[in-house]
């Protein structure tokens, strides 16, 4: 399999590819990883390190070329492919491409990916890492070029059906296992685990029940997992230090905390709002199936929220199998009935039938 993946400079790729590459390696795969940015500063020795978009386009857009030239070369070689570069770049040239189509006509790449990290998480390894000035709108935005320039890229040939999906990079633990199992596990079904998020943030006891159900669907299933990007609950923190007065809110980070700032945090809320809407149902449509658990609030009543049943909606309007797991006491009502494929009281209720009904691959080739 060949596979592109782009991505915003500050979500360190290469770390999470090394990921990928030591899973492939212990299940006895091979895997070549193609760094174009490390290739092109590898072609032009004389650049310093971090400033080779400083260079003329046309110097640029030669380099790249020539780097590309040998990845097609290179790439006949090898079974399973994955180059790692950007569609596009934010500079002081402006905005522009990170690719050329004949090129990637000529890769003939089996699947695109957009690889995607929360903001401060992005903001964090920009400054640890790469010496470029940017707030936080920034980032946001070249985000979401980033994936819409590589969704145009999959779409591009129309003789062609090549895969785009946008995966996170991964919260609490690496993604790293999603990506390999799109690549060597193309039998594997892709769900969409849908929950409430911002108003249980305070319930442990249902926060618990959540996690556990979607530890569950990853472990048997390619899982697109909304809550690996959980901006809207900084968005909420940052509304709540601005209410207590206070002017920067600490956020941890692999060990390290820092400040960011209230004001800032609050000028990106319909960002992270719009983005939240567009790569969710993004996610439902990249799926083959949507899996629901609706927990019951401590009040009694469903923790159905609006965005649950958006997505519900969406999936069903997208000829998805929609399947729904309901705990509260009270019924589901009509509105969930009617567009779920089948409804189930559990968990270990809704894995049996996936078991029974053939939706996981064989124990021994899972892997894992």
């Amino acid at each position: 399999m060949r596979l592109l993946l782009t991505g915003q400079v500050g979500l360190d790729k290469k770390k999470y590819l090394e990921e990928v590459a030591h899973l492939a390696r212990a299940r006895g795969q091979s895997l070549a990883i193609f760094h174009i940015g490390e290739m092109m500063y590898r072609e032009a020795p004389e650049v310093a390190s971090g400033r080779i978009l400083d260079l003329p386009l046309a110097r640029l857009g030669g380099l790249r070329r020539a780097v590309f030239r040998d990845v097609l070369a290179a790439a006949d070689n090898h079974t399973h492919v994955i180059v790692n570069t950007h569609a596009t770049f934010r500079w002081k040239h402006g905005l522009f491409p990170g690719f050329d189509f004949d090129q990637l006509a000529q890769f003939q790449a089996d699947a695109y990916v957009a690889l995607v990290d929360n903001v401060e998480a992005v903001h964090f390894r920009m400054l640890r890492d790469h010496n470029s000035e940017h707030t936080l709108k920034d980032l946001m935005v070249w985000r979401e070029e980033e994936i819409m320039a590589t969704e145009i890229l999959a779409r591009a040939n129309p003789n062609r059906s090549v895969p785009f999906f946008v995966l996170s990079r991964g919260r609490e633990t690496s993604t790293a296992q999603t990506l390999f199992r799109l690549m060597y596990r193309p039998g594997m079904r892709k769900v969409y685990p849908s929950f409430p998020m911002s108003h249980v943030a305070d319930l442990p006891d249902t926060l618990a029940e959540i996690n556990a159900f979607r530890a569950t669907l990853g472990k048997r299933f390619i899982a697109f997992d909304p809550g690996d990007v959980d901006e809207k609950l900084l968005y909420d923190r940052a509304v709540a230090a601005a209410g207590d007065g206070r002017q920067t809110l600490p956020v941890s980070m692999d060990g390290n905390t820092f400040a960011l700032k209230v004001g800032e945090l609050l000028g990106i809320g319909a960002d992270i709002n719009g983005q939240i809407y567009s790569r969710d149902f993004m996610l439902v449509r990249q799926s083959d199936m949507i899996v629901s658990y609706i927990p019951e609030l401590p009040n009694g009543k469903p923790g159905l929220s609006s965005g649950v049943e958006r997505e519900l909606q969406h999936a069903h309007d997208h000829a998805k199998e929609v399947f729904v797991i309901w705990k509260p006491r009270a019924g589901p009502s009509p509105f969930v009935t009617e567009t779920a494929t089948r409804v189930f009281g559990a968990v270990e209720e809704a894995m049996n039938y996936f078991e029974q009904n053939g939706y996981f691959l064989p124990e021994g080739l899972f892997g894992w």
